[in-house]
């Protein structure tokens, strides 16, 4: 078994991650969640689809679908949990370094909160 997939919410409980895929066609949308069921699935996942950013603690589950690159980041939680802090539509070669403080922003909420889902 692989890591169990997390959808973080923040304090006003909000679900970034679920805004982001309700915001893609159905197919994309799909697409993510097939590779989400991967992640959860099987121990070594695929540097195609999930890629940890040195030098954070921040990971970066890729997807690439209809000409289009998608992009959620998390991070790891007690070594089995998976939290996905957010996603968007990757334009440029390097992860952009708004999304990865925003990332590191989520995670500092979640542990702030003692990591507790809601």
């Amino acid at each position: 078994m692989g890591l169990s997939v997390i959808f973080y919410k923040t304090n006003l409980l909000k679900c970034p991650v679920m805004d982001f895929l309700d915001s893609l066609s159905g197919k994309a949308a799909q697409k993510i969640t097939w590779v989400l069921k991967l992640i959860e699935d099987i121990n070594v996942v695929p540097k195609k689809y999930f890629k940890k950013l040195t030098p954070y603690e921040i990971w970066e589950i890729r997807i690439d679908f209809s000409g289009n690159t998608y992009r959620i980041l998390s991070f790891i939680y007690k070594d089995s949990k998976l939290i996905l802090t957010h996603g968007f539509i990757k334009k440029t070669q390097k992860t952009p370094k708004n999304e990865i403080e925003k990332a590191l922003s989520y995670k500092q909420e979640y542990l702030s909160n003692g990591g507790w889902k809601r």
